[in-house]
């Protein structure tokens, strides 16, 4: 058409120029009068929809024959459900016989409640203007039944404008689905075949994920470990539930290779459900990833329990020793001349898994320390040569903590086997050592404590006779005499000595102790003034009490002297300044066990405690020094500027009040330091048996009362004032004496000052060197002495002994013991119920004299 119309204007203006140009005028006129007629019309037309531009038919012609070859069967309807458009497949579909039956997909498929719930999701999808889909199984007639997936979506989303003459439309498109439900449901039931082949195996199969659980196990495995199968999947079994937490190690030493798979046989035993154990063979197949992390495991597992093959004594043979070799308490492995394990028991696979967590768990000597690798290399050397009865080597393991073994190394049959040279058996010793290094710590502090005993005992002797002649010069000198500064610089270093035997004593638990039932939060508020002051200004004091704290029994100065020394110490560990914290609280006997510790020397007991936590925010304490601390004498300061008997003290006086010590440190954390003393509990006396409720009044003597008082009705007359009573004068203390005391000790020096510091009292003074002297000088005397003052610690006879032999004759006679050692170290060496004084040495005459008076007066 757009040619015929270019020819017809080619050929005109040709006309036109022929004719002339005064000539053509009339017919260009009529040209343009026809041209402009056309266009009107056209115009018009198109407006009236009569006339339609090609391109746009085209583009409608194609997208109809689009639809119309689609596959999927398609109709579009009105919101009323008038059927504007349905395309051949669609009238396939529902038997459609021409353009005047057509029936929307509501009428289409109707039958069974489920399709007509269907439709109706849909319809109510297609009036709210949304996208739903659907699949229906929808049977007719007599036909076989075939699936369908019907969609619905409206014609035009929202946004878009509408075609012109379309108000609100719906697409439904209907694919049949039947083929791919009857592939599915063929795939369901192989795999249902399969998975009921597998479950019902004669042999065991489980996979395992890497994190431990079990992500599916069969049938005949669940029945022989008598599991139900409900409980495998996540959060359900873990490795741990059927096999021992060795055997989990052992399975996870399968040597990692990227992007490969792994199969290692093991023979293990797995736990039933009850307990019991299975001997099984596990063929355990592992993925690796490209970065060498383990995938889900497949492992068969094949029964080699009784019952499997009974008759096969050569599987029993490897049953029994299977069972032998795994669940040896050793660590057993066989490994080649470089020391690169084979096989591995559970026992040594988990104590390398415990090492080498991120390591080679292949190689024994990367077990050991570097000091321990030579004499560990050189015998797996000498047992790969076939050598035997090889020395054991003890070893330091890796890792931070002190951990070792010992490794004991024997070749085997076939020395030059690949892969098997030498059979290793390791058995972890650090316990064991442990134990041991605090059975040494504990037999030296009791050497110590002993000799420090001893020495002390001697000591105090020496230095009672220093004291007590001291005493005997400074009552013939007067403060103006020139000697009796002389005396005094003698008897100040006297007892200056003495406090440091007392420490000595304090630390071998012999020191003489006067214990108290106690609150220890007022004794810690009283001290708390006198530890600001002795920490300084740059190290803060934090006291944190705990509440209704229970009383404890002690001397109140002994404990005093407890907390000094140890925030003495704190204040020497923080030179730069810091803080002291002293935290109190009562500990239940139940939770006694959460502050016991390997690397205590002995066992806290479950009973009620009081707890003193001294913590520091100083140095620390190096290991080393650590062993160290409460050994007497020793110390870390400068020569001058400590005795080394500080934490000794704090030790004896700890552990002779029944409580405990103990340190924890490290260095650059600071030090804490744990008293435990026991709760004191009263014990409830026996209720007084209650007096009469009527009492006998005692007759008085009669009394004649002769009163000048008025006559009745009058006011009686005041009384006269009583006297003043004044109290009576205190009585002159008299230290003079009269009596007869038999005077017992060994050491010549402290009976001399003793006899002398007594008789010039006015006492009558018996002496003797021994008990068995003491003896014979009662026998001389026939028993007449008022006073035994006897020392405890004697050669042939003790003091206890010589009381037990004088009570015999005398059981009233009055005895003093005096004694550099605490009164309860001999207390358990007198028989029961026999009582006497103690005065503990060093002590001056003016003691001595007052204890002899007080027992006398008794």
């Amino acid at each position: 058409m757009v040619l015929v119309v270019a020819l017809v204007l080619v050929g005109a203006a040709l006309f036109f120029l022929t004719i002339g140009r005064e000539n053509a005028y009339p017919y260009v006129i009529g040209l343009l009068a026809l041209l402009s007629v056309v266009g009107v019309f056209s115009l018009f037309a198109q407006a009236a929809g009569i006339l339609r531009f090609a391109s746009e038919e085209s583009r409608n012609d194609f997208t109809k024959a689009m639809v119309d070859g689609a596959p999927a069967a398609m109709v579009v309807t009105e919101a009323s459900g008038r059927v504007l458009y349905a395309n051949p497949a669609y009238l396939d579909l529902i038997g459609s016989t021409g353009d005047d039956d057509v029936r929307g997909v509501e009428r289409a498929f109707t039958g069974a409640p489920e399709v007509s719930e269907a439709i109706y999701r849909l319809s109510q999808a297609a009036r709210e203007n949304r996208r739903h889909q659907e699949e229906v199984r929808h049977q007719a007639g007599i036909e076989a039944a075939r699936w369908y997936r019907l969609r619905v979506r409206p014609l035009v989303a929202d946004g878009v404008e509408a075609p012109r003459g379309v108000t609100k439309a719906t697409v439904w498109s209907v694919d049949d689905i039947t083929r791919d439900r009857q592939n599915a449901e063929s795939a369901f039931e192989t795999l249902q075949k399969a998975i009921d082949f597998l479950d019902h195996a004669p042999a065991g199969f489980f996979s395992m994920e890497a994190n431990g659980e079990i992500a599916y196990m069969n049938a005949t495995l669940a029945g022989w470990l008598d599991h139900d199968l409900a409980e495998v999947g996540p959060g359900g079994l873990a490795l741990a539930d059927v096999l021992a937490a060795d055997g989990a190690a052992l399975l996870r030493t399968v040597t990692p290779a990227p992007g490969e798979v792994r199969t290692a046989t093991f023979d293990l035993d797995l736990k039933k459900r009850g307990g019991e154990a299975l001997p099984v063979r596990l063929l355990h197949k592992v993925a690796f990833s490209a970065d060498g992390t383990p995938g889900a495991s497949r492992t068969l597992v094949i029964h080699r329990g009784r019952g499997s093959d009974a008759g096969d004594s050569l599987r029993a043979a490897e049953v029994r020793f299977a069972r032998f070799f795994n669940n040896s308490p050793l660590g057993i492995a066989t490994v080649d001349k470089a020391g690169v394990v084979a096989h591995a028991n559970p026992i040594f696979a988990r104590l390398t898994a415990e090492l080498l967590p991120n390591g080679d768990q292949r190689s024994l000597m990367a077990l050991v320390k570097d000091s321990s690798r030579t004499a560990l290399a050189q015998v797996l050397s000498e047992a790969a040569q076939g050598r035997g009865d090889l020395v054991p080597v003890d070893a330091a393991l890796v890792g931070d903590a002190n951990r070792f073994a010992r490794f004991f190394v024997a070749p085997t049959e076939d020395p030059d086997q690949p892969g098997e040279a030498v059979i290793v058996y390791g058995v972890e010793t650090t316990e064991l050592r442990q134990l041991q290094e605090q059975f040494a710590q504990s037999q030296k502090m009791n050497a110590v404590g002993q000799l420090a005993g001893g020495v002390a005992h001697d000591f105090n002797n020496v230095l009672q006779a220093v004291i007590g002649h001291a005493d005997l010069l400074l009552m013939n000198h007067r403060p103006a005499d020139p000697s009796f500064n002389d005396i005094m610089q003698i008897k100040q270093n006297a007892n200056r000595a003495a406090s440091l035997v007392r420490q000595l004593l304090a630390f071998s638990r012999k020191q003489t102790l006067r214990p108290q039932v106690i609150q220890l939060g007022d004794v810690l508020s009283d001290l708390s003034m006198l530890l600001r002051r002795s920490l300084g200004e740059r190290v803060g004091l934090d006291m944190v009490h705990g509440r209704d704290l229970w009383p404890i029994r002690a001397d109140v100065t002994q404990l005093e002297q407890v907390i000094l020394n140890l925030a003495v110490n704190a204040r020497d560990a923080m030179p730069d300044g810091g803080k002291l914290t002293i935290r109190t609280l009562n500990v239940q006997a139940a939770d006694m066990a959460r502050y016991d510790s390997k690397e205590h020397a002995v066992d806290l007991p479950a009973a009620d405690c009081v707890l003193i936590e001294v913590t520091d925010t100083g140095t620390g304490i190096p290991d080393d020094v650590k062993q160290k601390i409460f050994d007497p004498f020793f110390s870390t300061k400068e020569v001058g500027k400590g005795t080394g008997l500080g934490l000794s003290t704090v030790y004896g006086i700890v552990k002779q009040s029944g409580g405990y010590v103990f340190v924890d440190t490290a260095v650059g954390r600071g030090t804490t330091f744990r008293i435990f003393l026991p709760r004191h509990v009263e014990v409830a006396e026996p209720a007084p048996i209650a007096p009469p409720l009527v009492q006998e009044v005692p007759s008085a003597p009669a009394v004649l009362l002769v009163s000048d008082a008025p006559a009745s009705g009058e006011a009686p007359a005041a009384p006269p004032p009583a006297p003043e009573v004044k109290p009576p004068p205190p009585p002159v203390r008299d230290d003079t004496g009269a009596g007869t005391i038999l005077l017992v000790e060994d050491e010549e020096a402290v009976r001399a000052f003793a006899s002398r510091a007594l008789a010039s009292r006015g006492y009558t003074v018996l002496e003797a060197g021994s008990g068995v002297e003491a003896l014979e000088v009662m026998a001389e005397r026939g028993g007449g002495v008022d006073l035994v003052v006897s020392d405890v610690v004697m050669p042939e006879m003790n003091g206890p002994t010589l009381l037990g032999e004088l009570r015999k004759t005398n059981p009233t006679l009055k005895v003093i013991f005096v004694s550099g050692y605490a009164e309860e170290a001999f207390k358990n060496d007198l028989p029961e119920g026999q009582h006497f004084a103690f005065l503990p040495k060093p002590f001056s005459l003016k003691q001595l004299i007052e204890a002899v008076g007080e027992q006398l007066r008794a």
